[in-house]
């Protein structure tokens, strides 16, 4: 399998690949993509302008970096984008004056960490894409970016289906009571927003059952050791309740580095 290079070139599995976007109509795709998951299937609520683009964009569009996947089997470059994964670092949130994560949490404790840090948002998949291969190749991008740019913490606002905390008591609990981010790393929901997260007594879960059934992308994170912050957001333009994620990337980088080493090992590099 080739790697994604320091100027981050594109992974191939097969007839799909991930790299960073290229070119403006490369970031339309991605937007027209997000607009398909998050709006036609999901349920999310444009406003005007949204709704007559059928796109999904905001500003922090123009100062991101956009990992695509694509399936070359449906051509090059816009046509072929089936996944996204929108990346945000220090200098990027500058532009803008803050992380989009500030408009739900107070993310402070992680903004004072020395080093960089990487805001993950904006990911969906195309339905018809949504495999275990893809997901892979997904974090093979997030992997490789996080390796070139030296990132020490990841975070970003993660979604659970639906407005009524009341009816995920059991996830949101779950998280809270097995995942709650220590204090030097916890983002905690801004004061008009926060819904507590523990709603039921943690004892009464089938804990086992609760993890299987969360969304593959917060299993994902957890996976890596991810925790969350305090305090749920409702967020009702996106029919959907999030939580803030963080994720120390230690984990993330040393799979890279054996992966990397493997790679130099079967070519005698």
């Amino acid at each position: 399998m080739s790697e994604i290079s320091p100027g981050f070139g594109e992974l191939r599995l097969g007839n799909l690949g991930v790299r960073l976007a290229e070119a403006p109509d490369e970031v339309d795709a991605a937007q027209a993509l997000r607009w398909r998951v998050f709006y036609e299937e999901m349920g999310a609520l444009p406003d005007a302008a949204t709704a007559a683009t059928k796109r999904d964009a905001d500003s922090y569009d123009a100062v991101a970096d956009h990992l695509l996947v694509l399936d070359h089997d449906r051509g090059e470059g816009a046509e072929a984008v089936v996944g996204t994964y929108r990346l945000i670092r220090r200098p990027a949130a500058a532009q803008i004056g803050r992380f989009y994560s500030s408009s739900e949490y107070d993310i402070a404790p992680l903004e004072a960490l020395p080093g960089e840090i990487l805001e993950l948002g904006r990911s969906c998949v195309d339905e018809g894409y949504r495999t275990r291969g893809t997901l892979q190749l997904l974090w093979q991008g997030i992997a490789a970016y996080v390796f070139h740019h030296k990132i020490l913490v990841m975070f970003g606002c993660a979604s659970l289906p639906g407005t009524d905390p009341d009816a995920l008591a059991e996830p949101l609990t779950y998280l809270h009571a097995n995942h709650l981010a220590p204090p030097e790393l916890r983002p905690r929901a801004l004061p008009d927003l926060y819904v507590p997260m523990r709603r039921m007594d943690p004892a009464a879960l089938d804990a086992k059952r609760v993890l299987a059934d969360l969304p593959p992308l917060v299993k994902g994170y957890l996976r890596l050791g991810g925790y969350v912050g305090d305090g749920a957001v409702v967020d009702r333009q996106f029919n959907c309740t999030d939580v803030c994620v963080v994720v120390k990337t230690d984990q993330v980088t040393a799979k890279y580095y054996k992966h990397y080493e493997r790679k130099l090992g079967a070519t005698g590099e």
